[in-house]
């Protein structure tokens, strides 16, 4: 019996093992409540964690949900590879919705001129999508670190018939009791990474060896700056007077639509690195991302209307 209280109070876990669990418990809670759900994979380090610690609360069987990108036509060809290659390997089921589509349908209207962005368009297609494939559920990699808008979220987020969120009506969650009840129509996106900081992320695919597209990594590119940030030379990015293409060694931070993501400039080329990098910035994380620099509440405007 001593042996045996012994035995406990010496048990400990770090951070990391106590969000591994708490994100497990989010997925398994997801897999008992509703009855299709999804998980959104945009090809960035936390959907990938997301997927990964899916994998872990499910072993030995498969994800029992499967992926769904919300592909702009305007990706980085390092995520799309990484993606098919990610999908294949682990024999899960992907699913990928174009925002090409909703532009051809007349769902969507494509934006004009160099700042033109296709990123908000994928509310359009992702609520469709949605509807069609009649999911209840939408599982995102969004953290409560990143912006003030996904810091509103609750881990069980609520949609209306419209795919609209209200952070004023959210239900409450108390303590580790989620409620996914919901009227027909609606659903639910669930955050299962929420509690998570940018460096936990990093921190964690370190110590789980977790393979990560190799944006992430410094390389040579094609870039210009616009406004302070570095941006990526694509054939759809039109430059502006004075604007000039030259090569540099970036890596990305965030990874999105090509036309919203800036560039780090950075000589951080292993996880190490990239760790004690984030550790000593002084600039946010989605400080480099055009979209959220629209207006001061670009994020939770775009949320309300459906975004991830």
């Amino acid at each position: 019996m001593q042996e045996n209280q012994t035995s406990m109070e010496e048990y400990t876990i770090n951070h990391l093992r106590e969000l591994e669990a708490e994100s497990i418990f989010v997925l398994r809670e997801v897999a008992a409540q509703f009855e299709n759900p999804v998980m959104l994979f945009s090809g960035g380090k936390d959907s990938i964690v997301m997927f990964h610690l899916a994998r872990k609360a499910f072993f030995p069987a498969r994800v029992p949900f499967p992926l769904m990108h919300i592909d702009t036509g305007h990706n980085f060809d390092e995520t799309i590879k990484f993606r098919d290659e990610l999908a294949e390997s682990t024999g899960t089921r992907l699913i990928v919705k174009y925002v090409q589509d909703s532009i051809d349908s007349g769902r969507a209207v494509e934006e004009k001129g160099p700042n033109a962005s296709r990123n908000m368009l994928q509310t359009v297609t992702l609520l469709d999508a949605i509807e069609e494939e009649k999911f209840d559920c939408a599982m995102g990699g969004g953290r409560r670190d990143e912006e003030k808008a996904r810091a509103k979220e609750r881990f069980f987020s609520h949609r209306d018939d419209f795919g609209q969120w209200d952070p004023k009506n959210q239900r409450p969650e108390l303590w580790n009791l989620f409620n996914g009840k919901k009227n027909v129509g609606e659903h639910f996106r669930v955050f299962p990474i929420s509690n998570w900081t940018e460096m936990d992320v990093w921190q964690y695919i370190l110590l789980e060896n977790i393979e990560m597209p190799s944006l992430y990594y410094t390389h040579e590119r094609e870039v210009f700056q616009r406004d302070g940030v570095w941006l990526a030379k694509a054939p759809f990015m039109e430059l502006k007077p004075g604007e000039k293409v030259e090569k540099r060694k970036v890596r990305c931070r965030t990874i999105g639509d090509i036309t919203c993501t800036g560039l780090t400039l950075s000589a951080a080329d292993s996880l190490e690195d990239i760790i004690q990098e984030v550790a000593i910035s002084r600039v946010t994380e989605r400080g480099g991302r055009a979209d959220d620099k629209r207006s001061e509440a670009a994020m939770e405007d775009r949320k309300k209307e459906g975004y991830f």
